[in-house]
């Protein structure tokens, strides 16, 4: 098969953190990783909540509501072989859910190839125990 394209860059991209859920509010806090071999000059992880999302809350200056149940987030560069600054994002929930799901990937890497998709995608059940869920 070949590479992708000349001048295309090829990155792995992951995320690892943890998740909780607190009465009201979930918080992710994500370290994003890539594992090259191209550095990443940008990339956009998106979170995707179960729950809807109350109105009017401030969200970290990395990140921007894309609706009512996604959050999208800056990475900032990615260096081939090094993680990138942790993000933490804590929502306030509509309601008081006794759990929610939060699904993390990433929308956009520089219109880089990324031949293993499988380490950038979780998805997070989070219960309201006071535990914090790993992924």
């Amino acid at each position: 098969m070949g590479q992708a394209g000349a001048g295309v860059p090829e990155v792995d991209l992951a995320y690892h953190g943890r998740a909780e859920l607190t009465p009201g509010r979930l918080g992710v806090r994500l370290t994003p990783e890539n594992h090259g071999p191209s550095d990443v000059s940008e990339a956009t992880v998106r979170l995707r909540y179960s729950v809807p999302l109350t109105t009017g809350q401030r969200l970290p200056d990395a990140c921007l509501r894309a609706d009512q149940q996604v959050v999208l987030c800056r990475t900032g560069a990615l260096r081939a072989g090094s993680r990138g600054k942790e993000i933490p994002v804590e929502v306030k929930l509509r309601g008081r859910p006794s759990e929610a799901t939060v699904r993390i990937d990433t929308h956009w890497n520089g219109n880089a190839t990324d031949h293993n998709p499988t380490n950038d995608h979780h998805t997070v059940l989070v219960l309201q125990t006071g535990d914090a869920y790993s992924f």
